[in-house]
């Protein structure tokens, strides 16, 4: 079984060529994505056993979509085949001044419309380590969201840790429901929370004067989150940026330095990155939360230089970030 376990939506992501416009382009290049699955893949290249759930067509696309996974080194035994179409996403991407634009197509995904009996958690968990979430996936449904409940109160059961980044998008909550009805219950099993001081704000009501103030008032009122993390990036343009990350551990406030990230490639992702160094410095690191931070940013800043929303990279070319060689000198 899977050491690391996610759960969300896998969308065909279609991008213009280079930097071409939505209006230029004649072709699109075809390709995977998804937050959660993002997280999985990069784990697999540095060695995790990692399994993605979500739900395909069934159909070449969901089939297709499936053997990227597979590609990236993901278990892809867990993933359930039905429902009516893929989700897609098309990206043109910015350069300079210009900034990227992405369009979703997802209303009516086959995860959408995913049955939470359909999922036996408790087959996929029972030996798992680490179960990841996301809060893009509660938006799509109530069905998502009570599958994605299932899989945390699961997770739990069995002494796994959680990780959720509750950043979510407005525009996808189409059923009735607002973050603030959905994330609360979710975010009570989670033990490591990606956050800011605003989205605290929105979704729970809890305020703060600042970072530290707002993780405090929040683990008082889910004492299960050990940790929150956040990220802060500086934009000197679509392709020129400094990305920093922040923790409360509880005890202490942990930041890191940034990192200058110039020219950008391609930034869709980079936050799972993020959260995949993360993970993998807080399993790997002893307890150092200081390194597991660090590793976190330069694994995010690696993946803006990747085509793609996948990182794909090995340890030693993180950490040679982490300890600041950022020159890209051509290796021989």
């Amino acid at each position: 079984m899977a050491q690391i376990v996610s759960f969300g939506e896998v969308l065909m992501r279609l991008s213009t060529p280079g930097f071409s416009r939505f209006e230029q382009a004649r072709q699109l290049n075809v390709t995977y994505a998804g937050g959660e699955a993002n997280v999985s893949s990069a784990l697999a290249y540095w060695g995790h056993h990692t399994a993605h759930v979500t739900r395909f067509p069934d159909s070449p696309i969901g089939r297709a979509a499936a053997q990227y996974l597979h590609f990236h080194g993901v278990d892809i035994s867990h993933i359930i085949y039905g429902g009516p179409r893929m989700a897609v996403y098309f990206l043109e991407t910015g350069t300079a001044l210009r900034g990227s634009q992405i369009v979703y197509d997802r209303a009516n995904s086959s995860l959408a419309e995913i049955d939470p009996k359909e999922i036996n958690w408790d087959e996929i968990l029972k030996d798992a380590k680490w179960f990841h979430w996301a809060g893009i996936t509660p938006a799509l449904s109530q069905g998502a969201a009570d599958a994605l409940l299932k899989g945390i109160k699961t997770a739990c059961k069995y002494g796994l840790k959680v990780s959720g980044d509750i950043f979510y998008r407005a525009n996808l909550w189409k059923y009735g429901k607002k973050p603030s009805d959905i994330l609360p219950e979710l975010t009570a099993g989670t033990d490591i929370v990606i956050a800011n001081k605003e989205n605290i704000l929105e979704i729970f009501g809890i305020e703060g004067n600042d970072f530290v103030e707002s993780s405090v008032n929040l683990q008082k009122a889910f004492p299960q989150v050990s940790k929150i993390i956040d990220t802060k990036r500086t934009s000197i343009s679509a392709s020129h940026n400094l990305l920093r990350a922040m923790m409360w551990n509880g005890n202490e406030l942990l930041e890191t330095a940034d990192i200058e990230i110039n020219p950008i490639i391609d930034r869709v992702g980079g936050g799972d990155a993020f959260i995949a160094g993360l993970i993998h410095g807080l399993i790997s690191f002893d307890g150092d939360d200081q390194k597991a931070l660090e590793f976190g940013v330069a694994a995010s800043a690696l993946k803006h230089t990747i085509e793609g929303d996948a990182l794909i990279s090995t340890i030693a070319e993180v950490e040679a970030i982490r300890q600041g060689e950022t020159s890209g000198r051509i290796k021989r």
